[in-house]
């Protein structure tokens, strides 16, 4: 089970920080995902910073209806915890 997104932030560009119920907090470079017709709009970056989180999915929202996976966001916030963050305190 994914544990439950905590807060997010806009960062720069395409990056959003995150942290996640289990200390897991690290910023997310979410450009190379930004792929198929309904990630387009999220290419402009006055609308990528639109987002907002939605409890139910638990993830990042956008008002084009897009949204990534739970999973995903954390599979990279996980996966980039070791070499980019160590403490949750560096990330806020």
């Amino acid at each position: 089970m994914i544990p439950k997104l905590e807060s997010f932030e806009y960062v720069r560009g395409y990056t959003i920080r995150v942290r996640f119920s289990d200390g897991v907090a690290v910023e997310v470079d979410l450009r190379s995902e930004l792929l198929g017709e309904v990630f387009e709009p999220l290419k402009d970056p006055e609308m990528f910073q639109r987002f907002r989180l939605d409890t139910e999915l638990n993830t990042v929202t956008w008002p084009s209806g897009a949204d990534f996976a739970p999973e995903l966001l954390y599979e990279r916030a996980a996966a980039q915890r070791t070499g980019a963050v160590t403490d949750v305190q560096q990330a806020r």
